[in-house]
């Protein structure tokens, strides 16, 4: 990151750097509003049902999962970076259910970097994001890239 600016240019992502996003409290209302408008499906919204399913109880959407992620991403850096946006994400992994009362960690880490030679004034930053229960499980991976702008000289 810039030291001069607090801002986050295409520069300041070291392929192999981590940066760690800070901790996020799941609760069950917050699972069963998220399910209900956009991913009702009986494991995410009833409890009777999810009882009997394969994970025993209620859990959050991946999707869900997904978007808590991408909060803590925002707060962690990306609302103060240069960033143009995405291109799209490579892989999203469902590792372990995502439960009432977890708390996750988010981390992302840079895996590398590519200045584009068409545009000048931007790169394309590939990131490892990943979230863990209180209990050091990976719950969620994400790769993906970002463009983002390069730094003013």
């Amino acid at each position: 990151m810039s030291e001069q600016t607090n801002w986050w240019f295409f520069e300041d992502f070291i392929p192999g750097a981590v940066i760690e996003l800070g901790q996020r409290n799941v609760t069950e209302e917050e699972i069963l509003r998220f399910a209900t408008e956009f991913d009702p499906q009986s494991f995410h919204i009833d409890h009777e049902r999810a009882k009997d399913s394969i994970f025993g109880g209620v859990i959050a959407s991946g999707w869900h999962t997904c978007s808590m992620i991408m909060r803590m991403v925002v707060d962690g850096f990306l609302a103060r970076s240069s960033s143009m946006g995405s291109p799209g994400v490579d892989e999203i992994r469902w590792i372990v259910p995502v439960k009432p009362g977890d708390v996750l960690s988010v981390r992302a880490e840079t895996l590398s970097r590519h200045a584009s030679v068409s545009k000048p004034d931007r790169g394309v930053v590939y990131t490892l994001w990943t979230a863990e229960n209180q209990r050091g499980e990976v719950v969620c991976a994400i790769k993906g890239m970002g463009m983002f702008g390069r730094r003013p000289h």
